[in-house]
Order: C-alpha cells, then sequence, then structure tokens
C-alpha cells in the first residue's frame, strides 16, 4: 500500500512563515510591538526597521525554502534550518527582550512554531511508489 503524501504540512507552515516575513518586512511594526521593542504610540528607529527586515528576510527564505524543496532530504534540511531560526528565537528574544510579557509571548510563539515545524519533519519523507516502495 502506498504511503499518503502528507508534504502539504511542512509547505503550509512554509508558506505562513514566508507570509510572516513579508509581513514584518513591508510593515515592521507588526513585530516591534508585540515584542515590546516599540511603545504602542512610538514609531521604529532606522536600527529597528533594518533588524525586522532581516528577520523578515531570514523568514522568508526559510519559508519559501520549506515551500519549493523537494520532498526527502532537501524538504528536511529546510525544514531543520527553519527550526533552527526558531531555537535563535526563542533563545535571544526569550532572555533579550526588554520587558518580561513580550520575553513570555515570544517565548511561547518561538516554541510553539518550531515545534510544530519540527512535528512537520514526519511528513516531509518521500511518499512511497511501486511494487518496492522505491
Amino acid at each position: 500500500m502506498a504511503r499518503r503524501d502528507l508534504t502539504w504540512i511542512p509547505r503550509l507552515l512554509g508558506a505562513a512563515t514566508a507570509a510572516y516575513g513579508a509581513a514584518i518586512t513591508a510593515k515592521p511594526e507588526l513585530f516591534l510591538r508585540p515584542t515590546g521593542l516599540v511603545g504602542d504610540g512610538g514609531e521604529p528607529t532606522s536600527e529597528q526597521r533594518t533588524f525586522t527586515m532581516a528577520v523578515g528576510g531570514r523568514d522568508i527564505a526559510s519559508g519559501l525554502a520549506m515551500l519549493f524543496a523537494p520532498a526527502g532530504t532537501p524538504l528536511k534540511t529546510a525544514i531543520a534550518v527553519r527550526v533552527g531560526a526558531d531555537v535563535a528565537d526563542l533563545a535571544v528574544l526569550g532572555s533579550r527582550l526588554p520587558d518580561r510579557d513580550a520575553r513570555e509571548k515570544a517565548t511561547m510563539v518561538a516554541a510553539g512554531w518550531g515545534a510544530l515545524c519540527a512535528l512537520s519533519f514526519l511528513a516531509a519523507g518521500r511518499p512511497q511508489r511501486g511494487l518496492l516502495r522505491r
């Protein structure tokens, strides 16, 4: 019996990651306000915009890799890169944000998204085909 192709799961997560990256690149406040780096009434500095655009670019690249990489090792590698980025976010944002509430939220988001992407690793293999499953 052939295994069903479940690569849509990591691809959907990749599309969502790329969309988020594009959104925060276009409007850095979407990242900066929830992290407490900019207050509700404040405007981002040039440095904050640059930082957010770098994070957004990373998310666009890793998300597109998950979306378009061939099933199997290439897709698993793209997922591993995404999970690595989430682990870095967890460590950095979870320990360096100025506000405790923002640190907790960032930790939960990074851990949750990283765990979801890590679980999608299980769906990244090639579906088995043919009589000998090759």
